[in-house]
């Protein structure tokens, strides 16, 4: 007997809907897993809502269990942690996260879920996916200890590096974001905050996720001689212009790219999936709680993504609870 499951869609840019589907009975190899919640990842499902993925990057900007293409109609998401209800023995029971889009139930391969650990909450493993992204930039960043280290961007890419960074031994960092009401999420991370215009400049290493070209422009002024700016964010299809005059070539700075979708070259002896379990190690921290700053129920989701898209809601992670009887 085929089971029913209900997901959402962007049936056309702006507008959502929820949409049924019937799911097979899982193959050998395969599980069945009920959703607890899933995440919104503010700064790339508002930019697929909007339909603002660029046409060359149709094809890397597909998540692992996507259906559709861009811009619509198009099923997208990859932050999901749900109960197994059928699969291997080893497997059922146990609440795992899977790089899955928005749905109740959903059939996938046993090798596409890892087992969160017993140390980290079901609703806080929805942020595995981006504290991922956090430990493959500071992978590709390679801080010292003792460097001075500014995250320019405060958002949810900005702050899961930003709570990692603040574990370091000796490391001053301060999170920079035009918004005020980001210096409640720095304290609670444990490391400074400032406004652009009052940031500290001569830092060893500045990561930035504004997605804005005035961060960036800010973030290389933040600089040291030498120092390094890693750029997280994704623009899209925006052009963004860069200050390579005046003291860019006389500072020798640099400014490299981090894309999680590649395991970082500093780690090639690592897999995608010994990544991903750090990041729920790493999860374990009751600070990260910080960056979970909504709720609403899967219901809500159609009306609830246009304001996180036009920052109506001006969340981090937003997370999304499931039924108990999805």
């Amino acid at each position: 007997m085929n089971h029913i499951a209900r997901a959402f869609w962007l049936s056309r840019p702006g507008l959502g809907e929820i949409r049924t589907a019937d799911l097979p009975e899982p193959a050998e190899g395969e599980v069945l897993v009920r959703s607890l919640y899933s995440g919104v990842s503010r700064g790339t499902e508002t930019l697929v809502f909007r339909g603002g993925v660029p046409r060359s990057q149709h094809a890397a900007m597909r998540a692992p269990f996507q259906e559709g293409d861009f811009p619509a109609p198009v099923k997208y998401g990859y932050l999901n942690v749900g109960v197994v209800e059928e699969g291997p023995a080893e497997l059922t029971g146990r609440t795992v996260f899977c790089l899955y889009p928005h749905q109740t139930r959903y059939v996938v391969p046993a090798a596409a879920v890892t087992v969160v650990p017993d140390t980290v909450p079901a609703g806080r493993a929805v942020l595995a996916g981006t504290v991922e992204t956090a430990v493959n930039a500071l992978w590709d960043a390679a801080p010292l200890v003792g460097d001075r280290i500014t995250v320019v961007g405060g958002g949810m890419v900005g702050c899961s590096v930003t709570a990692l960074l603040a574990r370091f031994p000796g490391v001053r960092v301060q999170l920079v974001d035009a918004d005020p009401g980001r210096a409640e999420v720095a304290e609670a991370l444990g490391v400074d905050f400032a406004a652009p215009a009052d940031a500290l400049s001569g830092r060893d290493l500045v990561v930035h996720a504004s997605a804005t070209e005035q961060g960036l422009a800010r973030a290389m002024e933040l600089l040291a001689p030498e120092g390094t700016v890693v750029e997280l964010s994704w623009y899209g299809d925006r052009t963004v212009g860069l200050p390579l005059g005046e003291a860019f070539h006389s500072r020798r700075l640099t400014i490299r790219s981090s894309q999680v979708g590649t395991v970082s070259p500093a780690r090639a002896n690592r897999s995608y999936a010994d990544r991903l379990a750090l990041a729920l190690d790493l999860l374990a921290d009751p600070a990260l709680d910080a960056l979970i700053t909504g709720e609403s129920t899967f219901e809500e989701l159609p009306r609830v993504m246009p304001k996180l898209a036009c920052g109506e809601i001006p969340a981090l992670c937003h997370r999304v609870r499931y039924p108990e009887t999805a």
